[in-house]
């Protein structure tokens, strides 16, 4: 929508009417559009509750490892969509930061696994914690099947994106 100078709001686009199939999809977009920058937003507010120093895109690798326990970089890296070369410089920072550590692969000694140290466990776990306690203070008034029907949602729209 654009203010055309005379007060007027227009529509900006293709100038194409959309059908009504594409509509949908038009709507999915706007609302994704919309949730996505939120979720950047918060991402970057849980990266810095977790330490100040903590680069948002990370945050979500550590919840991976609170989730899933030890894993290899490469297994990691496949999960969040990132090059080996990514993962090694957000694991080198994190590591630094002392939230990871890492060990050699009894399976493979040539593999190393990443899991969370205590001192990552125990800030991931608050900052999880304090993240639920708002989705259930903002979501109170949804019934909590309406919760899980969106969950079930989202993890099959994530599983069908997947690469």
């Amino acid at each position: 929508m654009h203010e055309d100078g005379n007060g007027e709001v227009r529509r900006v686009g293709s100038g194409v009417a959309p059908s009504g199939a594409d509509q949908e999809y038009l709507s999915l977009e706007r609302e994704l559009t919309v949730l996505l920058r939120r979720a950047r937003a918060s991402q970057g507010e849980m990266a810095r509750e977790v330490h100040p120093d903590l680069e948002s895109a990370a945050y979500g690798l550590l919840v991976r490892l609170d989730e899933s326990g030890r894993q290899r970089a490469t297994e990691l890296a496949a999960y969040i969509g990132v090059g080996k070369a990514t993962m090694s410089r957000q694991l080198r920072a994190l590591e630094d930061l002392g939230l990871v550590a890492r060990e050699p692969d009894p399976a493979d000694g040539r593999a190393w696994l990443v899991h969370l140290t205590l001192e990552g466990q125990s800030r991931v776990g608050k900052v999880r914690e304090a993240r639920r306690a708002r989705y259930v203070s903002q979501l109170s008034h949804w019934d909590r099947q309406e919760v899980a029907e969106l969950a079930r949602l989202l993890r099959q729209l994530n599983q069908g994106m997947e690469k």
